[in-house]
């Protein structure tokens, strides 16, 4: 550990020049404007009806996700796409890669991915990659060699014993398995199938910053999101969070922003409590793994309480614009399954998290209200499209059966319903887009006078927008929020609110602090424009 440390503080300290600072108040990135939206590319569209998505399909459907007009009412409006892994893998998933540097040919070509870049770019869409520093697939030529032969210049690329440690993995779990070739063991955190890389060796390191460099110059990716971070290094008993781990990620950071200053990097680790430690110079940003919990909480349960709790500590403890919300991901139980398959509370949570600071991401399907739950791969299933045959999603058999309601909960289905959870999306994104104040402003968490209510304000010198959402299931009256600022001679105006008739008028009372909403509506989400 000694050794990494200071390899990494030589190294760090050599390209310091080149590295430039990375501001928490720097607001102008497009990462703190916008909205990402994640595809499993084998999931999206086929376009040669073998049954798998690919890279193909996925530029025949980037309109769907932005067509470069703002005020297109016809695409949802992200800015940014997230694809799980791509590069060759042995699994369905992608997660065990067996070489860094190519397309899995079920996905296409490098040449594609080119494109898809450049056609993403076309419309103002960027693209970030799924990036799997932790482990390799067992079967990658480097693990292969190391395992075959204990001479092999890869054999400390890996941790081996001769002698299997009594010590669990960091959730009591096996992390070391049992050679198939010798009376020896190696470590992996996640399963014999996925063994760790050895971040004591530098050439580790080195082969990571390369494979980085090669995405972001070769293959002209917009940055990366970084799979599984808390468990890089072990240092003694510390099997997740440790200071290696964090010195590791400051160097892949500052190696990505000296390259690529555009670059966008967010890291999976669903740990509240050590999220503070990998700030302020690693990685740009962190998923907000507990607010996304308690975002759905609120929404199930009809008590504000776990919401407000949640994004206050993201909020005070996190730097501004530096977390990213979201709902749920590839590896959890669909948006529509954690809300008993309510629509209506559905379409507050949305509310709620894409009014948040920070860049949202939004898993693909979760848009229509795709179901989905465990195991993993029917979280996973193809995207459904229409009610043609397979979902619209292949013209041959799909990878993975379709969710059972496909033929009548599609993209072609409610395109056309104003008032279907896909137009809701639609809508809330764009109007992000269209006002600074939610994109980059600054968020006051405000006090309310019922506990299903939350309220709070998005705040820039431009402009002051009031976002107040009823969890609850009945119509509230006269509801009242205390606002950190004062509103002494200001007004608020109604921005958006659905549905129709669902957000009464709001006044400011005469202490100049407190606002009153007529009424809300059962789980409406309410955004007022405060004006002089």
């Amino acid at each position: 550990m000694r050794r990494l440390l200071a390899l990494l503080f030589v190294l760090g300290c050599s390209s310091a020049k080149l590295t430039p600072a990375l501001s928490p108040r720097d607001s102008t990135v497009w990462w703190r404007n916008g909205v990402c939206y994640e595809v499993f590319v084998r999931s999206f569209y086929d376009s040669d009806g073998d049954g798998i998505g690919d890279l193909k399909g996925l530029i025949a459907r980037l309109d769907y996700i932005n067509d470069g007009n703002p005020s297109s009412t016809k695409s949802l409006g992200a800015n940014c796409i997230w694809l799980m892994p791509i590069d060759k893998a042995h699994s369905y998933h992608g997660y065990d890669v067996t070489d860094y540097y190519h397309v899995d040919p079920q996905y296409g070509t490098d040449d594609d991915f080119r494109a898809l870049v450049s056609e993403a770019h076309r419309r103002g869409i960027r693209v970030i990659v799924d990036f799997v520093p932790n482990h390799s697939s067992s079967y990658h030529p480097f693990f292969q060699a190391a395992l075959t032969d204990p001479a092999s210049p890869y054999r400390s690329w890996y941790r081996f014993s001769t002698a299997k440690p009594t010590q669990p993995g960091p959730w009591g779990q096996e992390a070391w398995h049992k050679s198939p070739l010798r009376d020896e063991y190696y470590y992996g955190v996640f399963w014999h199938e996925m063994p760790d890389w050895n971040y004591e060796t530098p050439a580790v390191v080195d082969e990571m910053l390369k494979v980085m460099s090669y995405w972001l110059t070769a293959m002209k990716a917009d940055g990366f999101r970084f799979d599984a971070i808390p468990y890089l290094v072990e240092d003694g008993n510390a099997l997740q969070h440790a200071r290696g781990t964090h010195e590791v990620l400051k160097r892949f950071g500052n190696s990505i922003r000296s390259q690529a200053p555009q670059s966008f990097t967010i890291g999976e680790e669903s740990d509240m409590a050590a999220l503070p430690t990998y700030y302020p110079d690693q990685l740009d940003s962190y998923f907000e793994f507990g607010v996304a919990a308690a975002t759905l909480e609120s929404a199930r349960t009809g008590n504000a309480s776990a919401f407000v709790t949640a994004v206050n500590r993201a909020n005070t403890s996190l730097p501004e614009g530096r977390w990213s919300p979201f709902l749920t991901n590839h590896d959890q139980p669909r948006v529509m399954e954690v809300l008993n398959r309510d629509m209506s509370r559905a379409r507050l949570a949305a509310t709620a998290m894409l009014m948040l600071p920070g860049m949202p991401f939004v898993y693909y399907g979760e848009e229509i209200g795709m179901l989905g739950t465990k195991p993993d791969e029917t979280i996973r299933t193809p995207m459904q499209w229409s009610s043609a045959a397979s979902g619209g999603f292949t013209s041959g058999k799909p990878w993975e059966p379709l969710q059972p309601d496909w033929r009548t909960k599609n993209v072609a289905g409610q395109d056309a319903d104003d008032s279907s959870l896909l137009n809701h999306y639609r809508r809330l994104i764009h109007l992000r887009n269209a006002h600074v104040a939610l994109s980059r402003g600054r968020l006051l968490v405000e006090s309310t006078n019922n506990a299903a209510i939350a309220a709070f304000v998005r705040q820039t010198s431009e402009e002051t927008l009031l976002v107040v959402m009823n969890f609850g299931a009945a119509v509230l009256n006269n509801v009242s929020a205390t606002m950190n600022n004062e509103l002494s001679g200001r007004r608020l105006r109604l921005l958006d609110g659905e549905p129709e008739g669902g957000c009464g008028p709001a006044t400011v009372v005469s202490d100049a602090r407190t606002f009153t909403i007529a009424w809300i509506g059962a789980l409406v989400g309410c955004v007022y424009h405060v004006t002089r």
